[in-house]
């Protein structure tokens, strides 16, 4: 009997964002590596940067309208203004069921041909691809955090992306920093 195919980071990397704007180029850069079908998931706590993250996702991806929290909505799709793929911005926070609760979302059908990124997806979605960016945003504690009382500490965050499965194996994620 085969052992069942577990998939592993295939790449990682880990940086410091010191700025709300910082995080937003982060999401830019981020943007350049993605392509129609990428799943991202992103964690970390309340007001942590994962939709200002996302928003710097949509300016590189081109997308149309404004990208803000859909945690009441659930989801929101932000279309192409040119070319590139459409932006389905989803929040799982509310979502308790994982995948089973989310199928009335009809991620599956949008993942072909769009970028979805899903805040709070940690053991949710995971089942709608082997392939997926995983990003973990953290308060910067400790050595990472700036000395001397810095006003702006509270903004500086660790961020950890690493690419799962066949789609990120190889890809270079170190220049994100």
């Amino acid at each position: 009997m085969n052992a069942p195919h577990t998939p592993s980071a295939a790449t990682a990397a880990t940086l410091t964002v010191k700025s709300a704007e910082d995080m937003r180029e982060l999401g830019r850069r981020l943007a350049t590596l993605l392509r129609p079908g990428d799943l991202v998931l992103l964690s970390g706590e309340l007001g942590a940067g994962k939709t200002t993250l996302t928003r710097g996702l949509g300016e590189g991806l081109g997308v149309r309208g404004a990208v803000t929290s859909p945690t009441f909505v659930i989801a929101r799709v932000h279309p192409p203004l040119g070319d590139g793929p459409a932006l389905v911005h989803v929040d799982a926070y509310r979502l308790s069921g994982g995948l089973d609760e989310m199928e009335d979302l009809d991620l599956d059908v949008s993942l072909p041909e769009s970028v979805i990124v899903v805040e709070w997806g940690d053991g949710k979605v995971e089942e709608l691809s082997e392939d997926r960016l995983r990003v973990v945003i953290e308060r910067a504690v400790g050595a990472d955090a700036p000395a001397g009382g810095d006003e702006d500490a509270d903004d500086v965050r660790s961020v950890t992306v690493s690419g799962i499965g066949a789609r990120w194996a190889g890809v270079d994620l170190a220049p994100l920093g």
